[in-house]
């Protein structure tokens, strides 16, 4: 396995993620601002259903083709990798084009009858041609990734998230004149231009890449080929529990687009009023724990096919080794952003949605405290499919999202809660969550996890950096105004964590030559330890 161009490939693809989701973060900010919580509502109850055809039909597959690839090729069966290639292509084709026809034949009933939010037809019909491209993106992003190759990946991204970003605001201004409705739907066909942008790029990077291919078809060793049918039945198995483990998040979402709006009109409140409440909880504080929800799922990618290789050769002490290292990892990415997020909640909104109440910032207060939890269970899924259990994150998923609803449903109720109780469902499903997959991983692997190093001290780290953040918020907020000041405390946090680690010894020096540049890095630091 080569470790360098792995983690190369690794840190490739993570890079790419933080920039989509800057973009993200500068689609959404402003967009909150153009068109409102009215327009985030209607925008909100078409994008996490989008999201899921999404999910279902191209976030397993790409990994299932880059497997399958990758292995023809360490064969060097470059005719078994382009036919697995091609197959791939039309499956997904064919995928995208059933949930194009859902989505667009069925919008009028999705928004009347499911999310209960009409005036988000619009919306619904503008995202809809998306589905039928990045299913056919993500053939070639598999392709690539088993080739080892993710500059075209990570390019083809950043293009459909640049398409998107710029359209979509484009669009949004333009439309809203004529009702925040058709604002929202502006904004929602950016991603079908996104898709449009990444898409032909990578095709352009495929054909410029066609004589080369051509070349590896003329040396390629003849094995018995796999039939169409064994090719399909292998990217099933493969991309059906990666998909449903990548869906946690997009899941509880659905559910919220499903049954909020529909809650609130039940205990008294209005269409509007439901629907702005669902356009804060989703569309403005939910936004913003997808800034760690990408690095962790950067992790749980990479931590995948490494499981799988101890695995497979039977290597239970190196096994043992990164499914720790992979757990640590989410822990310490996502503590300082649950912690950092609850402790600046409120002056982040003011910072970001300055129009909106500040009931918005209470809300991120809660939702941040599923940060941690949604990365342990992306680290944890991956472990389980390393392990091939990919089963049992599947079934612990569907009873976190069974007390998600009844959570929700109850908490929702409650006056002074409203729509802050479907936040509680949330938070409270991602714990049941993590604690039954972290339950299995103990029982099948019989791994221990010493208490000192894997909690007391990040939780240390952790406290150190939020009174930093909390203090120092606290001195610029009187001089400098709450949106500098949030900045600075922001970055004396980040500071502020990336030295309590070191001196309390919650990070090793193995683990930091194990970064990329680690080598250099580990010096820097190496003078302040002596």
């Amino acid at each position: 396995m080569g470790k360098n161009s792995f983690l190369k490939g690794a840190f490739i693809l993570g890079i790419a993620g933080v920039i989509v989701n800057l973009l993200g973060a500068i689609f959404r900010i402003p967009l909150g601002n153009i068109i409102g919580s009215e327009g985030m509502g209607y925008y909100q109850s078409v994008f996490p259903i989008y999201i899921l055809l999404l999910t279902i039909s191209a976030s397993g597959f790409p990994t299932a083709i880059s497997k399958l690839v990758s292995e023809k090729i360490a064969l060097q069966d470059f005719k078994g990798a382009n036919k697995i290639f091609k197959v791939s292509f039309f499956v997904l084709f064919f995928i995208g084009l059933i949930f194009f026809l859902i989505l667009f034949l069925g919008a009028n009933y999705i928004v009347n009858n499911y999310s209960k939010n009409p005036k988000a037809y619009y919306s619904m019909l503008a995202i809809s041609p998306a589905l039928l491209l990045v299913p056919v993106m993500s053939t070639f992003r598999g392709y690539f990734q088993g080739r080892q190759e993710m500059s075209p990946i990570a390019v083809s991204q950043i293009m459909e998230q640049f398409g998107r970003v710029t359209i979509g605001l484009y669009l949004a201004l333009i439309f809203l004149p004529k009702g925040r409705e058709f604002a929202s739907a502006g904004a929602s066909f950016g991603a079908t231009v996104g898709a449009v942008f990444g898409t032909i790029y990578i095709i352009f990077i495929y054909i410029k890449n066609k004589s080369r291919i051509k070349s590896e078809l003329e040396i390629s060793k003849n094995f018995k080929e796999d039939s169409t049918k064994q090719i399909i039945n292998k990217l099933l198995l493969i991309a059906i529990p990666i998909t449903i483990g990548t869906s946690i998040l997009p899941i509880m979402n659905m559910i919220d687009s499903g049954i909020v709006v529909r809650r609130l009109q039940d205990v008294g409140y209005t269409y509007k009023e439901a629907n702005n409440l669902y356009g804060q909880l989703s569309g403005m504080a939910g936004t913003l724990i997808n800034f760690p929800y990408t690095i962790t799922m950067a992790l749980a990618i990479s931590l995948v096919p490494v499981i799988s290789h101890f695995y497979t050769i039977k290597d239970i002490e190196n096994l043992k080794k990164n499914i720790k290292t992979g757990i640590r990892t989410a822990l310490l990415i996502g503590l300082p952003a649950s912690f950092g997020l609850a402790a600046l909640s409120t002056p982040i909104m003011k910072m970001v949605y300055p129009k909106e109440p500040a009931s918005v910032g209470y809300m991120l207060l809660i939702l941040s405290m599923s940060v941690v939890f949604i990365g342990l269970n992306q680290a944890l899924t991956a472990v389980f499919q390393g392990i091939e259990k990919p089963h049992i994150p599947v079934v612990n998923l569907g009873i976190g999202a069974l007390f998600k609803i009844i959570i929700s449903y109850i908490l929702m109720a409650v006056p002074y809660l409203n729509v802050k109780g479907a936040a509680i469902g949330s938070v409270v499903s991602f714990i049941i969550i993590a604690i039954l997959n972290f339950y299995y991983v103990k029982k099948y692997m019989n791994i221990k996890f010493e208490f000192v190093y894997y909690i007391a001290k990040p939780l240390l780290s952790v406290s150190i950096m939020t009174a930093l953040v909390i203090i120092t918020y606290k001195i610029l907020l009187g001089i400098l105004g709450n949106s500098v000041a949030c900045i600075i405390s922001i970055i004396v946090g980040g500071f502020g964590y990336g030295f309590a680690l070191i001196t309390t010894g919650s990070i090793s020096e193995e683990e930091i030559l194990m970064m990329p540049k680690g080598e250099k890095l580990n010096k820097i630091l190496n003078r302040f330890r002596n």
